[in-house]
C-alpha cells in the first residue's frame, strides 16, 4: 500500500455527537465506545499524514433554512426530536471536529445524509489527490460508516474499514455491520493498518 495515495476518512467525530456539552448528549444519546476513537483515530491520521497521506473528516450538517431553523430530515427528527436549532449549524462549535483531530484534518466535507460521498465534493478531491485506497473509520458503524464504505466500493477505490476506529450505539450492532461489510471492503485494525504504511 502506498502512503501517498491512500487517504484515512474520518466520519463524524464532531462535537455534537461525543461531546458532554453536545446536542446528542444533552437528548440523552451517549454512546460510550465512541467516546475512545478520537485518540486512536488521530495516531492513524498521524501515520498517515507521516507517509504523505490525505486525512478527510465529514461533518454532519444541519443547513438552516431561511427563517434559521435547521432543515432536518423526516426520518432523523423521528430519531433525534430533541435536535434545535443551532445543532450541527455550519461553522459551529458543535459542527466542529473533536479537538483530539485538531491539525490533523487535510479537507472538510459537509455531508446531509449518512454517506460521505453523497452531494459532497468527496470523490472530487480524493481523485484529484490521487488516492486509490481509502481506510474508513468514525461514526456510526452501521450509519455513516457503512453507507461510505459501500459507496467508496461502488467508486472502485480500495476500501478499508478500521474495526477499532469505529462504533455504534451496541456492540451486536457494531459487529454485525463490519461482518456485512466484509463483502465490500476490507476490515483491519488501527494499529495493523498504521503498520502497513511503513
Amino acid at each position: 500500500m502506498s502512503g501517498a495515495t491512500t487517504a484515512l476518512v474520518v466520519i463524524d467525530l464532531q462535537n455534537d455527537f461525543l461531546d458532554a456539552r453536545g446536542a446528542y448528549a444533552r437528548g440523552g444519546d451517549t454512546n460510550p465506545p465512541a467516546l475512545l476513537l478520537p485518540e486512536r483515530v488521530a495516531a492513524v491520521a498521524r501515520a498517515v499524514k507521516a507517509v504523505g497521506g490525505l486525512v478527510v473528516a465529514s461533518q454532519f450538517t444541519l443547513w438552516p433554512d431561511a427563517s434559521g431553523a435547521p432543515m432536518i430530515s423526516p426520518h432523523l427528527k423521528q430519531l433525534r426530536p430533541y435536535l434545535r436549532q443551532g445543532d450541527f449549524a455550519p461553522g459551529s462549535w458543535g459542527q466542529a471536529n473533536v479537538d483530539a483531530l485538531a491539525g490533523l484534518i487535510d479537507v472538510t466535507v459537509s455531508k446531509v445524509a449518512y454517506s460521505a460521498f453523497f452531494n459532497t465534493q468527496l470523490d472530487w478531491v480524493l481523485r484529484r489527490a490521487g488516492i486509490d485506497t481509502v481506510a474508513v473509520c468514525g461514526i456510526v458503524t452501521n450509519g455513516g460508516v457503512a453507507s461510505t464504505v459501500r459507496d467508496a466500493h461502488m467508486r472502485d477505490y480500495r476500501t478499508l474499514v478500521l474495526a477499532d476506529g469505529c462504533a455504534a450505539f451496541g456492540e451486536e450492532r457494531h459487529q454485525t455491520s463490519l461482518a456485512d461489510m466484509r463483502n465490500v471492503a476490507e476490515v483491519t485494525a488501527c494499529a495493523p493498518f498504521i503498520a502497513s504504511l511503513a
